[in-house]
């Protein structure tokens, strides 16, 4: 596995969508490159500050004009 596939797949490799060959290599290229070790240390913290954080209610005219938007986005 090269370091940007690896990239690729890191958020299957964290929700646990991978096969077990597909997870064996990317172990194994873990095992191998710091570089993506710390790639993946860092994408786990995020995943966890994010997480962490409460969501901010939307006022409702910004939810309203949002909604227009991507109504009219969808008719094309």
């Amino acid at each position: 596995m090269t370091c940007k596939e690896l990239t690729e797949l890191v958020t299957d490799y964290l929700e646990g969508r991978m096969g077990f060959a597909d997870r064996l290599r990317f172990q194994l290229h873990i095992g191998m490159c710091k570089h993506c070790r710390e790639f993946l240390r860092e994408r786990k913290l995020t995943i966890g500050a994010v997480g962490a954080l409460s969501p901010e209610p939307i006022p409702t005219e910004v939810r309203d004009e949002l909604m227009e938007k991507f109504r009219n986005w969808n008719r094309g």
